[in-house]
């Protein structure tokens, strides 16, 4: 079985996906992480939920980093809802130092890079301050990491078009940090809405995950139920476990090799992902999802596991 290396960067705290993409890439065996760095907002918090969830799967061996709170320009509000947290920290334990490392999280994507060339892929499934900071400092990152799988962006030319928004989160929180990126020439698998709004977790879902009694798994039934009450619907799309899912098998998905140019101004929402075909681009486009076979694999993950 082949190893993939990998450095999992999350925004995890206010949709569910960031959480069962930790989840998922703990109980993979074709995953080795390097680390897991946060980004964006509270990234104390935000390392203090991850540190949580390790702890509950048994993989308090996975260091975790804290990164850039604001975005690039510093020129955009924070998206925060203000439920990040519950369900997973009490109270006493969002004040209080579950610990994480002291080293910066951008600090740490470099060195682990730029040590291991040609073997760490990045991972990121929030937005990309913390990927862009470190080619700032460091540009040949974009040369050095084996891939970028990245959740983000919409391409709207895919079967399910029509039905997408013209701009995603990840990239219209911080389009000047996205654009870095993109613009960097780096090897990139983009996992935009276009497949990952057909991974749809549903109550079905729910109660397989609430049958296998871990306790884990609780808990992200928990988180999920928090988001489908804001959210206002009976389903969540599996972002950002799609992405880590690549690592383990890239026929999940059908891509096209593209050019990304990322088209933003100084309004919000801003910061679409204009895709062209292009044989020479660095860019490949995900146009099409096996979502069957990722749902079982991520429950297989989750529910089948050991305690």
């Amino acid at each position: 079985m082949k190893l993939h290396r990998m450095i999992l960067d999350t925004d995890i705290g206010t949709d569910v996906d960031d959480a069962m993409a930790v989840a998922l890439s703990m109980f993979s065996p074709e995953i080795q992480v390097e680390g897991i760095t946060t980004v964006y907002g509270d990234v104390v918090l935000r390392s203090r939920m991850v540190k949580k969830i390790l702890q509950m799967g048994g993989r308090e061996d996975i260091k975790i980093y804290a990164g850039v709170e604001q975005t690039l320009l510093r020129n955009r509000e924070i998206w925060w809802l203000g439920h990040e947290g519950e369900g997973i920290l009490h109270l006493d334990e969002r004040d209080q130092n579950l610990d994480f490392e002291e080293k910066h999280a951008v600090d740490f994507i470099i060195e682990t890079v730029m040590n291991n060339p040609g073997e760490i892929t990045l991972v990121p499934i929030g937005p990309l301050t913390n990927i862009a900071a470190a080619m700032i400092r460091e540009p040949r990152i974009a040369a050095h990491a084996k891939e970028i799988i990245l959740m983000g962006g919409v391409s709207r030319i895919g079967s399910n078009a029509a039905e997408l928004d013209y701009y995603e989160h990840n990239i219209s929180r911080d389009p000047e940090s996205a654009s870095i990126v993109f613009g960097s020439g780096a090897k990139i698998v983009m996992v935009g809405l276009d497949v990952t709004r057909q991974v749809l977790m549903n109550r079905s879902h729910l109660q397989r995950l609430t049958e296998s009694g871990e306790p884990l798994n609780l808990v992200l039934v928990k988180l999920v139920e928090r988001w489908l009450e804001w959210y206002k619907h009976e389903y969540t799309a599996m972002n950002d476990p799609l992405a880590v899912a690549l690592l383990i098998n890239r026929s999940f998905v059908k891509t096209k090799k593209m050019k990304v140019h990322i088209e933003y101004d100084h309004r919000h929402p801003t910061g679409q992902t204009i895709a062209q075909h292009s044989d020479d681009a660095n860019v490949e486009v995900c146009v099409e999802v096996d979502s069957e076979g990722f749902m079982n694999l991520l429950l297989d993950r989750l529910c089948s596991r050991k305690s």
